[in-house]
């Protein structure tokens, strides 16, 4: 994160003691470290948060896109079903034979009893 060489660190040290005094020093620096540590701790957890987020919406993303899929899919199904059918009649059709009118029984003559 920071490029700190050691003479940088060296010259921080020296007036970390210079401010501080040597008494005080080891204690401010127990704490500066829970400090980083909590720092790095903070950091990580945001850094995770986000990347659940974005794991989240692109999931988002793949169930719209996939929903939408299904949907074509299903209209593509029903149409070629419906063209099916079409042609199931159309051959049905075909294959009838023609009624002769005087097969048809009226319903009178069905009716009527014998005497």
């Amino acid at each position: 994160m920071f490029d700190v060489a050691f003479s940088e660190l060296v010259v921080i040290a020296l007036v970390a003691l210079i401010v501080v005094g040597p008494e005080r020093l080891p204690q401010v620096a127990r704490t500066a470290g829970h400090m980083w540590g909590r720092l790095q701790r903070y950091v990580s957890t945001v850094k995770n948060d986000i990347s659940n987020e974005m794991d989240l919406e692109e999931a988002r993303k793949m169930k719209r896109n996939l929903t939408r899929q299904v949907g074509e899919v299903e209209q593509e199904v029903k149409s070629a079903q419906l063209t099916l059918e079409q042609q199931i009649l159309q051959a049905q059709y075909r294959q009838a034979p023609p009624i002769d009118p005087s097969e048809i029984v009226s319903l009178n003559d069905v009716t009527k009893k014998p005497q």
